[in-house]
């Protein structure tokens, strides 16, 4: 999997003083104009990563530049966040199965292809951190798993959680309206669809009491229940409820569940999110949705408009932007804010609605989204402006590590390509600078 040491890596290391042999290069990138998101554009900036963090970041003249690091020309380019997907389906991965509507106990993790060609196509986007879910064809369909899109072979490598073994890593995918609608036992109205969801609820309320009440007596804990312990970690908060919904009704009907049971909200689709704008923004609830250049393919989201993202924000709402991909090809992820600006939203909130809002989303907002001092050195070079259909991402990087370059024979072919690239695995995909690791 790893790439041969190129002989320019070879001799930057042996230019390092033995005792700093182990530490990671700095790196710096100069001329471009940058796009912080965190404030204004920066024109002729300098932007210096270390140890997959952010060391500075400034206009040329401001940045002290370490004596040693490597220097990278960007002049003509644009380099921003990575951006961050927040409703994905990217690694080949499966959910829940037809035996119940109902399974918060299955884990997207553990059917996620690490090495999935997908992934590095969400790499050519530009997208450096992604949630990626179950279908929604349940009204609880499983866990969902945040992703940092690193160059590597293992689910457990590409966590964004600092425990992946203890920490949450996602959050619990719902949904309503005709998706989860079906013969028994899947519900056959959408009021009968609220009240399963309500049931289940209720029994995690009890089942969360009778925890608190065993406290460290053992004998006095009842069985464990893995689906109930899913629903106690999102009742305590640790967990967040992405909530599949397009009608203005059932927008409604997954905020008055979320109120009555305290948890975290994040709407994803909400394809008639602008019907209710006051009431979403009343509710302090974000929205993630989708703008599809060629709608249609579902009735319930006919009155979607490219207006929607425009209205919510005008209401006060949290909007980002999110692929679904295969929906959206992540390679054309920029595109959502393009044409989100075109129906009225502005270029500052449209480019942080592909980063630092959806990282709020996600609750990661502290290491990504942003280009500033100390957070994750995930960021993309670009040719120009974002928001322009010309523009192509050049390169990629993920806490420092260039993950996609088009420059590359076998990225450029990821960017362009067609089924034939996708399809399958890319084992030597993978980039200098695993040595860095």
């Amino acid at each position: 999997m790893l790439r041969r040491v190129s002989l320019a890596t070879l001799g930057l290391v042996l230019a390092v003083p033995l005792g700093l042999a182990a530490q990671a290069p700095v790196r710096v990138f100069t001329g471009a104009r940058l796009l912080p998101i965190a404030g204004p554009a920066i024109e002729d900036g300098v932007l210096v990563v270390q140890d997959g963090k952010i060391l500075a970041v400034g206009p040329r003249g401001s940045v002290r530049v370490p004596a040693g690091a490597e220097t990278i020309d960007a002049r003509g380019k644009t380099i921003m966040p990575g951006l961050v997907d927040s409703h994905s389906h990217i690694g080949d991965a499966d959910g829940a199965d037809r035996s119940s509507p109902i399974q918060g106990d299955v884990r997207i993790m553990d059917a996620l292809d690490a090495r999935a060609a997908t992934i590095q196509r969400a790499q050519a986007g530009g997208i450096t951190s992604v949630n990626v879910m179950p279908g929604s064809g349940h009204l609880m369909s499983g866990q969902t798993v945040y992703l940092k899109l690193r160059d590597v072979g293992t689910i457990d490598e590409l966590l964004i959680c600092a425990a992946p073994r203890t920490d949450i890593c996602g959050g619990l995918k719902m949904a309503n309206g005709t998706n989860p609608r079906g013969a028994a036992p899947f519900p056959g109205t959408r009021a009968k669809a609220a009240a399963l969801v309500r049931d289940k609820f209720v029994k995690a309320v009890e089942y969360r009491a009778k925890l608190r009440a065993a406290g460290d007596d053992a004998s006095k804990r009842p069985p464990r229940d893995l689906e109930l312990e899913a629903l106690v970690e999102v009742l305590d908060g640790k967990r967040i409820v992405h909530n599949h919904t397009h009608r203005h009704d059932d927008v409604l009907t997954s905020v008055r569940l979320a109120q009555e049971f305290g948890y975290k909200l994040v709407l994803q689709h909400v394809s008639e999110g602008y019907k209710v704008a006051r009431e979403i923004a009343a509710a302090g609830v974000p929205a993630s949705i989708i703008l599809i250049d060629s709608p249609g393919g579902k009735l319930e989201a006919i009155d979607g408009a490219f207006e929607n993202a425009a209205e919510l924000v005008k209401a006060g709402v949290l909007v980002g932007f999110h692929t679904d991909d295969g929906i959206t090809d992540s390679r054309f992820f920029l595109r959502s804010a393009g044409l989100a600006v075109r129906a009225g939203l502005s270029p500052k909130v449209a480019l942080e609605a592909l980063t630092i809002n959806n990282a709020k989303m996600l609750g990661l907002e502290q290491r990504v989204g942003t280009l500033e001092v100390g957070k994750d050195a995930d960021f993309i070079l670009l040719s120009g402006d974002p928001l322009s259909v010309y523009t192509k991402v050049l390169e990629t990087w993920v806490e420092g590590l260039k993950v996609f370059d088009r420059a590359d024979a076998k990225d450029r072919a990821l960017a362009v390509g067609g089924f034939g690239v996708m399809k399958g695995t890319l084992e030597g995909h993978w980039h200098d600078g695993m040595e860095d690791h």
